[in-house]
Formats: C-alpha cells, structure tokens, sequence
C-alpha cells in the first residue's frame, strides 16, 4: 500500500486546502498521473501519484484543509481495478449496444418508421452527470440546462464552470429559430394578472468562496495600511533615452542572449543602484529594530489568472541586464500556468510594480510587508515638455514610490526616486556607477 501525501509546504504556510479529486477509489492510475491540486495561499501545488495501481482510499475529501506532508489517500500498487467500476463500464457498454442489437432485430419496415436520431445526437454522446464537479452540476440544475448541449474545454473535454456561464451568456443572447417576436400591446392593453414580468434585464446574484490566494492578498493589503504610515511620492520620467538604447541593440541583444531586450531589466538596475544609496528603503521593521539587508532581492509584480504573484528575482546586484530578463519571462510564463514554487515567491527586500502594461496612468502602490517601498511603473505616453525654453514631445512616464514614513523620511523617499529618474534618463550612470 503506498502513502499519497500532501507536498512538503514552507514554514510560512501553515495548511492548505484540496481542490477536486481527479480520480475515485476503485480507479486505476499510472505513476506521476495527476490526483488533486492543492490550493495554498501562494501557489497551487499538484499531488501526482507515486506509484502506479488502484486508488484504494481516500482520507482527505474535496475542500478540505490539511498541513504538510499529511496522508489523503492511499494507493495499491498490486491492487486490480474494483469490480464495481468494471460491472459499471461494462452495463455502460452494453447499454450502449442494445439499442443497435434490437435494431437489427427488428424487420426493415418497422425500423422505416422510427424516427432517426438528430445529427447532433448521433455525433455527440450524452454527458453524464457524474462526470460534472460539484460546482457545475449546481449551476446546471440552477439554470435547468442539458449538459449534453454544453462544450466542455476542460481536460478530455470535461465541462468546467466557465464553460456553463458562457453557455448560458450566449442562450440570453440568442433568439430561438423561428420565434416571432409579440406584438407592442395598444394604449389600453394591459398583462393579464399571470402574466410574469420580462426576462429581459434580471437582477442576478452568484456567490463564490475566495481562493486562498485571494484570502491572503486581501489579508496582506489590509495588514500593510494598518501597520505602516504610507505615504507615496511621484516623479515624472523621461523614457527617451532608455527606448533609444533598447532600439539601438535590441536585435543584437536578442541574438547574443536569446531573450529580448525589454524595460524591466533597466528599472531592476536603477532601482539597486537607488537602494546602495538610500539603505532604510531596502530594510525592514521588526519590533523596535530595524533590520538593514546586504543584498538587493527585487519582488516583480506579475498578473496571473489566480490573482498578483511576487515572484522574487534574488541577488539582483549580481545579474546581468539579460540574466534578469531572462528570469522575469520564465516567472511570467510560469505564473500563467501556476508553476511557481513557494520558495519564488517567498521574501524580497523591495518590490517594483508595473501597471503601465495594464493601462494605468498613475496609482499609488500598496507596500508588500514587511518590506519598507515599493516602486509604481506606469504608461508611457507622449507629453509636451520644456527644454531649454523650447516646448518638445518626449515619452513621459509617471512613477511613484510608496515608502513606510516610520523608517524612511520624506527627503530619502524623494531623493531615492530622483536617483531612479536620473539612472534612467542617463543610462551610462548605471554602468559608471556615479
């Protein structure tokens, strides 16, 4: 019998909670097949099966929170495929040959006037309600919806819940072949007492638990305004000189390194360079001490479809502009398919956030505890500006620095932005070190 355990989880993470089982006992399965996924507040983690057999058990059930390295199922590895799983599929089998059996069976003139199967339903077979989770069984009986109607995108075409909600998006939209729409009724007409009120603009409600990871941002968000003085700073960037730089090797970057040139790799840089000089940004608060940090562990802001990570890029100060970008895409990659492990998104001395990409103008960015600042990137977009007396358009874009006022002044706050400003509009600063 061989154990199926939770993963090992950091020391941060105190428990967490499973998903949806892929399998039931009596099911057969092969070695490293996947079981469950694990939600914890920073990653979802998958237990695959150590070995290969039969599903014997299961400890742990959907939903339920469990702590590192604990028993949820048990899987036998000389064990054969439960009978009752076998009589199952083999009924379904058999189901599905009658009908043809009994066709053939009968003379041709009868069989003449049965009516055909539609083409749909020659095509497609039936989806059974024991293939839906949970969840989407409910939103199909809510709804009143044949799930055999419904294109499942999910894995072997399995129907997820999102499939269901663009399902029934698209039947509110569509007007059936054939209806008619009702005649306007006159001046005097009025709807009969029975008559129920339009479909037409309903106030719908739907209520979702929120994942762990959701949990744990709002938990941090609301620790980091009720612990720390925030206070945020702006200035203002011009981006000439840096796409300049870009433009003029990007292609010779790329063919050396293999990565493309992009502009995170340049504020990565500036902002070590600003954090050498003013220390308290890149140090922490704990108790009545304050923690100061000899090493620049950058956190880069990255959307996935669970929510914002902060993957950590470590030691920062040591990279190259390409070792860094090369980083930043795998973190992006794998945020998208929810491959970062617990250890990427743990620590960071200082983060830096990029909501340009989204659009945003300005904002005003939410420290990340314990650490002490956080850089806002936003949109570049052309602006009128004065220089030497003269009005031009440069490629201006907004930044702003929130900063905890207990352990870093406005003056620093200030001047560690300006420093960010000037490595960026003289890029050769960075290189000199001056």
């Amino acid at each position: 019998m061989i154990d199926v355990k939770v993963p090992v989880l950091a020391e941060s993470i105190p428990d967490a909670t499973l998903l949806e089982w892929k399998k039931q006992p009596g099911d057969a399965v092969d070695q490293d097949e996947l079981l469950i996924e694990v939600e914890t507040d920073k990653v979802v983690l998958e237990v695959l099966a150590p070995k290969a057999g039969v599903l014997k058990e299961i400890v742990k059930g959907n939903g339920e929170t469990v702590v590192s390295a604990e028993l949820i199922a048990k899987i036998d590895e000389n064990g054969a495929v439960a009978k009752p799983a076998v009589e199952k599929a083999q009924a379904e089998s058999a189901a599905k040959d009658k009908p043809a059996k009994e066709a053939e069976s009968k003379p041709k003139e009868k069989r003449k006037s049965e009516p055909e199967p539609s083409a749909r339903e020659a095509r497609e077979p039936a989806t059974q309600d024991s293939d839906l989770s949970p969840a989407v069984r409910k939103l199909v009986a809510e709804h009143r919806l044949d799930p055999s109607k419904i294109k499942g995108t999910g894995r072997g075409g399995r129907i997820v819940k999102s499939d269901v909600l663009e399902f029934v998006e698209e039947q509110g939209k569509a007007t059936p072949a054939g209806e008619k729409p009702a005649p306007a009724p006159g001046p005097s007409a009025k709807p009969p007492p029975s008559a129920k009120p339009p479909a037409t603009g309903e106030r719908t409600e739907r209520r979702q638990p929120m994942s762990r990871l959701r949990q744990r941002i709002a938990e941090r968000l609301v620790q980091s305004q009720q612990t720390a003085a925030i206070l945020t700073t702006f200035n203002e960037l011009n981006m000439q000189p840096v796409m300049d730089l870009r433009s003029r090797y990007k292609e010779t970057f790329e063919k050396t390194h293999g990565v493309r040139l992009g502009f995170m790799s340049f504020f990565a840089k500036a902002a070590v360079r600003a954090l050498k000089k003013f220390p308290e940004v890149n140090a922490f608060i704990e108790g009545t001490e304050i923690v100061y940090h000899d090493y620049y562990d950058i956190g880069i802001a990255v959307g996935s479809p669970r929510g914002l990570v902060v993957p950590v890029l470590r030691d920062v100060n040591k990279l190259s502009f390409a070792e860094i970008e090369q980083g930043i895409n795998d973190f992006a990659t794998r945020a998208q398919s929810g491959g970062l492990s617990i250890d990427e998104l743990t620590g960071g001395t200082f983060t830096i956030s990029n909501g340009g990409v989204f659009g945003s103008l300005l904002s005003t960015p939410i420290l990340n505890p314990p650490q002490s600042a956080i850089l806002g990137m936003h949109k570049t977009q052309p602006r009128p500006m004065v220089e030497d007396g003269e009005i031009v358009v440069r490629p201006m874009m907004y930044l702003a620095l929130s900063y905890d006022h207990r352990i870093v002044d406005g003056r620093e706050a200030v001047q560690f932005l300006v420093t960010i400003k000037e490595s960026l509009e003289d890029p050769g600063r960075m290189l000199l070190e001056v």
